[in-house]
């Protein structure tokens, strides 16, 4: 497989929206209205660094999987951290590399923003992806509250 990792572009609408639903599936969220992707996607399309950035994983005009990440100030660490929100690859994509490779390029970015601290959650139940986040992270012995 020959895939690619760049930044999430104009024409990516489409594609980006159907994969960003099936993010919100596969975490069994409630549908989302069409405002919330239009706005979203312009938020990810913003060249503000204090914005989230988006990156996509193609094949040739195919997206196979993306990511969104931002940089944040943090109390701890000087030089701020990067939270990796979301990830996600199509089912046919998966176990193909995409995953690492997407996370790859947050690493990247991070590192070229003078940003190495990189975090993310997911889902205890989320097997398959902790198999890679194993690999590629450390895992941590906080767990996360959201309030009631």
């Amino acid at each position: 497989m020959s895939v690619s990792i760049r930044p999430l572009g104009p024409d990516d609408r489409e594609q980006w929206q159907e994969m960003y639903d099936g993010y919100q599936t596969f975490y069994k969220r409630p549908g989302l209205p069409a405002d919330f992707f239009a706005e979203v996607f312009q938020r990810l399309l913003n060249d503000d660094p204090a914005e989230f950035h988006g990156l996509v994983a193609a094949e040739g005009g195919r997206l196979l999987g993306l990511t969104h990440y931002v940089f944040h100030p943090n109390i701890r660490i000087p030089t701020g951290t990067c939270y990796l929100q979301d990830l996600f690859t199509r089912p046919e994509a998966r176990g193909k590399g995409v995953a690492r490779a997407l996370i790859g390029a947050v690493y990247s970015a991070a590192d070229a923003a003078g940003v190495p601290d990189v975090y993310w959650l997911t889902a205890e139940d989320n097997y398959r992806g902790r198999m890679l986040y194993d690999r590629v992270g450390v895992k941590t012995a906080f767990i996360r509250y959201n309030r009631a």
